[in-house]
């Protein structure tokens, strides 16, 4: 049996800062990111299974990666949790919907939290084997699992 790699692209808006930066991200800004997800295993070799040569079923994966990941920062703004911004954020209306990380919200920073995310809502016998999160049309971070074993 042949083991496999299957991408899925996805793609969300999504404004963050980034606290206490030296440059022009310290202030509110939004990017267009676009985020590839490599899963890797064998296709199923069960005649009988609907799911018969495949290793996972794209609408699965998406699902999987929309539940935990896109449908939560799609058009949300991010950032890390600190006092300062406490009384800022938290009353006023205008940041609707907002999401408060324990870490700053940089492209390596999330690309961590997303295979954290996405690992342990996989069948069994598919494993994650990279990300890649552009928050630009030239920049990105990319997560390995075999670097992080």
């Amino acid at each position: 049996m042949s083991t496999v790699r299957l991408t899925k692209e996805f793609h969300f808006e999504m404004a963050h800062l980034l606290w206490n930066y030296d440059g022009p991200c310290k202030n509110i800004h939004g990017h267009s990111y676009k985020l590839f997800v490599t899963v890797i295993g064998q296709p199923i070799d069960d005649i009988s299974n609907p799911k018969y040569g495949m290793l996972i079923d794209f609408t699965d994966l998406k699902n999987i990666v929309n539940s935990k990941i896109t449908s939560l920062f799609d058009h949300a703004f991010v950032l890390m949790k600190n006092k300062e911004f406490e009384s800022v954020i938290e009353n006023n209306k205008i940041f609707g919907k907002k999401i408060i990380l324990d870490y700053q919200p940089t492209s390596e920073n999330l690309v961590i939290d997303f295979a954290n995310k996405i690992k342990p809502n996989l069948p069994e016998n598919i494993k994650l084997h990279s990300l890649k999160l552009y928050e630009t049309a030239t920049s990105f971070a990319e997560w390995f699992a075999e670097d992080n074993e």
